[in-house]
């Protein structure tokens, strides 16, 4: 009988127990949802609060998040909207006359090539028919190498190299080899002076793996031509960088040697703010924050703002450097020459340092409001 009573007494206790660790559950899972309802009425404030200080940006006459341009770094001249209708259409005629009236201005020429090319390579149709009317034609050649390496560089994607498969790394080296071919043919053709087709093989000497010595030789070609093209200097930059087929420490040194070499208005002080940009992006333990606060950095920032200051808004590179400028400037809390740089973008941001992040346009966002919010008194 005793047994009897103890056993009662265990299962007793035992639902006890069980009921407690039941009421425990449920109050958890009470108190889980209660702290839901909290964590979700305070991200509904907080999104309150964003619309509301990106309505109050927009006001100010900042553009607003939908109609952000996320392909073009600034606006596209109307000329060139026309000669790419006129391509698409088949009028190669167009395009050939839209990039020789660039003359021996080796920049402008290349600013010229790369939307055709990009062209050519959705459609080569009209190509094809410059290159059969004209098979000796230096500009049509050159057309087509840039054609081919956008091609090889499409299959390949913008993903990282641990994101893209074998096959199209395979591809990519084929299509790139003959993109190297075109290069080579261009080169032959073209007048002794002109940089541009050495300048169209760097980046498939970046793809292939050129050694050091070669790309070497071939950024000789290209500074024994002009050595100011801003264009030929952002392509051996990325060469140089270490995701490619450099370091830290090889990038930032052809950066400050590109920016040595440039006079007021050249802008190749850009160089040496991409390759600090691009150690910070690639290096997770540095904090832009901070990073960007380095004196070095800062002295970079205002070297690049004389340089700008003396270009003005002719130089074909001038977006591109106010991109960054207003970038690092934010960074460095220097809000007020943030905003100027802003306002003078606003609306494009197809380039870096946007175009490096999951998401363009939160980056961007992101900066902008905070460096207009500072400055704006009530907002």
């Amino acid at each position: 009988m005793i047994g009897l009573y103890i056993l009662g007494a265990v299962l007793l206790f035992g639902a006890f127990k069980f009921l407690r660790g039941v009421y425990y559950i449920r109050k958890a899972k009470a108190l889980e949802a209660e702290i839901g309802t909290l964590n979700a009425g305070t991200e509904a404030v907080e999104a309150g609060q964003k619309a509301e200080k990106a309505a109050a940006v927009v006001a100010l006459g900042f553009v607003a998040e939908a109609d952000l341009d996320t392909e073009n770094p600034a606006p596209v001249p109307p000329e060139r909207t026309a000669v790419l209708d006129a391509v698409r259409a088949g009028d190669w005629e167009a395009g050939a006359a839209y990039i020789e009236a660039a003359g021996k201005d080796w920049q402008e020429r290349m600013e010229r090539v790369r939307p055709l090319a990009e062209a050519a390579a959705e459609d080569d149709a009209w190509l094809l028919a410059w290159r059969a009317a004209r098979p000796s034609d230096p500009t049509a050649a050159l057309v087509d190498a840039d054609t081919a390496i956008m091609v090889a560089w499409n299959v390949r994607g913008s993903q990282s190299g641990s994101r893209t498969t074998q096959e199209q790394f395979r591809l990519f080296r084929d299509l790139l080899v003959k993109a190297q071919e075109a290069a080579h043919e261009a080169q032959r053709l073209a007048d002794p002076a002109d940089p541009t087709p050495y300048i169209v093989e760097q980046p498939i000497g970046q793809g292939l793996g050129y050694s050091h010595e070669r790309y070497g030789e071939l950024w000789a070609q290209i500074v024994e031509r002009d050595p100011k093209v801003l264009w030929s200097h952002i392509s051996g930059l990325q060469y140089w960088c270490r995701k490619w087929r450099g370091s830290h420490e090889l990038a930032l040194a052809f950066a400050r040697e590109s920016a040595a070499a440039g006079a007021p208005g050249d802008l190749l002080s850009l160089l040496p703010l991409i390759a600090y940009f691009e150690q910070e992006t690639d290096e997770d333990d540095l904090a832009a924050e901070t990073f960007f606060k380095e004196p070095e950095i800062v002295a970079a920032v205002d070297a690049a703002l004389l340089d700008l200051a003396a270009a003005g808004d002719d130089h074909p590179g001038t977006a591109r450097i106010r991109h960054m400028l207003a970038y690092l400037l934010f960074w460095q809390d220097r809000d007020e020459q943030a905003v100027e740089q802003f306002r003078h973008i606003d609306g494009y941001i197809g380039c870096v340092p946007w175009s490096y992040a999951s998401s363009p346009k939160s980056r961007y966002l992101y900066a902008r409001d905070w460096a207009v919010g500072v400055t704006t008194p009530g907002l």
